[in-house]
């Protein structure tokens, strides 16, 4: 089923000396990418440009990773991860300086796919190196340092870009600085990134089929995290709480993010993650489910919303390791490539149907709509687990 790395292993202080390099890498990209998304943004909307030209050029990211994806294993095979993320970077660093130089709207499409192809080798080369280097026994813990770590990054991304602000293109070089510093653990620990040597098995389809339970979590993470927390402003606006409020119940869903990867990795390095990802699942549901009867200002809402959001993140988690657990070398960055393919999936499904939830049914729509992703993920893996017995 899957093919072996046919590295030698490393001593133990150089494998810890790697995943510290990767995690510290994918980190600092955290930090550029949580800088560059509202920055973009905010550079399309000065210009004059409609907010749905704004989502299509958006999407193009997305649709780079989805078909980029698949090719992410023999590219590893062939240039290595070391030298595949360095190029990555400098790819990413680059064309994000590119937007604010090229005037053109049309040709910020391009431009997008080759920043989206960045990012997708960045994640996807990233996860495979933490998850091939991670000890077996302490995966979960290893997985859910990085989840942590790149929820902080993604939370000070947005902080910077406060602190430079949007003009000119100072936040950009700030944006394309954080990509360059990301090379530097890149070259410090290239030496420990894993090999491959042997192509896999089987495609990134045919890896989804054997573990849905991790890979589908990839899915359900991409389009109830960010349906979640694009529209839950909007969703407390509409429940009556005003601007400062609603911005202080985003927080508080982040925060979750932060909070909760780490004691969920450390669990599933005792528990059967199938389970876990299925408990998980269902208590996320039951969050969702509870968010239309609860007073929207109370401190109950602001608890609700912190365990769901974190333990929609420990999908994302939990799966990851999972996925580590079940295959290895070639198998193991062909699975990685089809979660990250299947994320970037969620990120483009999500928000539209929990947007349609919404207007359909204003505002409960919102809970209804994630509580439904949910519900199709608790039945797949309930069902896998059972025919499984």
């Amino acid at each position: 089923m899957s093919a072996p790395v046919s590295s030698i292993p490393a001593p133990r202080g150089a494998n810890v000396a790697s995943i510290a390099a990767a995690i510290a890498a994918i980190s600092v990209v955290g930090l550029g990418l949580a800088l560059s998304i509202p920055l973009l943004a905010f550079e399309l909307n000065a210009r004059g440009i409609s907010s749905t030209w704004i989502g299509i050029n958006t999407a193009v990211g997305g649709v780079a990773t989805i078909l980029i994806a698949p090719f992410m294993p023999d590219l590893v095979r062939r240039c290595g991860a070391g030298p595949l993320l360095m190029a990555a970077l400098l790819a990413a660093a680059a064309s994000l300086v590119a937007f604010k130089l090229t005037g053109p709207f049309v040709l910020w499409f391009p431009l997008r796919f080759v920043f989206g192809a960045a990012l997708c080798v960045l994640f996807v080369v990233s996860e495979f190196w933490i998850n091939a280097a991670a000890p077996s026994g302490r995966r979960g813990f290893v997985i859910g340092i990085y989840g942590t770590v790149l929820s902080l990054g993604f939370a000070g991304g947005p902080a910077i870009l406060s602190l430079v602000g949007t003009d000119g293109l100072t936040p950009y070089l700030w944006g394309a600085g954080f990509f360059a510093l990301a090379a530097v653990p890149v070259l410090i620990g290239a030496s420990g990134a894993p090999v491959i040597r042997k192509e896999s098995s089987g495609g990134v389809f045919s890896l989804m089929r054997i573990a849905p339970a991790a890979t589908l979590a990839a899915f359900i993470f991409g389009a109830v995290e960010t349906g979640f927390l694009n529209f839950l402003p909007l969703y407390g606006l509409r429940r009556g709480l005003g601007e400062a409020d609603a911005a202080i119940l985003l927080t508080v869903a982040e925060l979750g993010n932060v909070g909760l990867q780490l004691p969920l990795g450390m669990i599933s390095d005792r528990v059967d993650r199938r389970r876990l990802l299925l408990i998980c699942g269902t208590l996320a549901l039951a969050g969702a489910l509870l968010l239309p009867h609860l007073a929207v200002d109370s401190w109950v809402m602001w608890a609700v919303v912190f365990v769901t959001t974190g333990i929609c993140a420990g999908l994302y988690t939990v799966g990851l390791t999972l996925l580590g657990a079940r295959f290895e070398g070639a198998a193991l960055a062909t699975a990685n490539a089809a979660f990250v393919m299947l994320y970037s999936i969620g990120l483009i499904v999500g928000p539209t149907a929990v947007g349609g939830g919404m207007q359909v049914l204003d505002p409960d729509g919102f809970a209804w709509a994630l509580a439904l992703f949910l519900a199709i993920y608790v039945v797949v893996v309930a069902g896998q687990i059972w025919r499984d017995r």
